[in-house]
């Protein structure tokens, strides 16, 4: 099995960042379903999610497979909108900020959840949280000039 540390090195790659988003999400959606939401290939490394947001302009459902930080207590999640450190934000990021009402898929279970933009001394300890979850996330903020978008997603009642 390839080490963690081995894996967080390749991910942090310019070559990474550009071969990424067009490969791993496809595997992603691809076993998520064929397992019927059991398996999600991205998260036999880092826990994972699908989300199922509301386009910001076309209105329609979009799913999307994002590795995910689970907080204590299994309500609630951090999505990191890295996109592996390419310069724009991801559109699931605009999604959330038009529509935060969303569902994602955790461990085979649909929920519905709502999400929320974390800015300041709050998106500044989160932001330490992830860091110290997975160090690649530094590499892709000191790649772009933006600042990547930390949300956490809450489970609704």
């Amino acid at each position: 099995m390839i080490g963690v540390r081995v894996v967080q090195k390749v991910s942090s790659t310019r070559g990474f960042a550009k071969v990424a988003p067009h490969v791993i999400p496809a595997l992603d959606r691809a076993v998520h379903r064929l397992t019927r939401g059991k398996v999600l290939l991205s998260a036999q490394l880092l826990p994972g999610v699908i989300l199922t947001s509301t386009g910001a302009r076309s209105g329609l459902p979009r799913r999307t497979p994002l590795a995910c930080m689970p907080e204590e207590g299994g309500r609630s999640w951090i999505l990191v909108g890295s996109n592996f450190g390419r310069a724009g934000h991801p559109a699931w990021t605009a999604n959330l900020l038009a529509h935060p009402d969303a569902e994602i898929s955790w461990q085979g279970r649909d929920i519905p959840v709502t999400a929320r933009l974390l800015e300041g001394e709050e998106r500044a300890a989160v932001w330490r949280a992830v860091l110290a979850f997975w160090p690649p996330y530094a590499t892709y903020q000191a790649r772009v000039a933006r600042q990547i978008r930390l949300f956490r997603i809450v489970r609704r009642s």
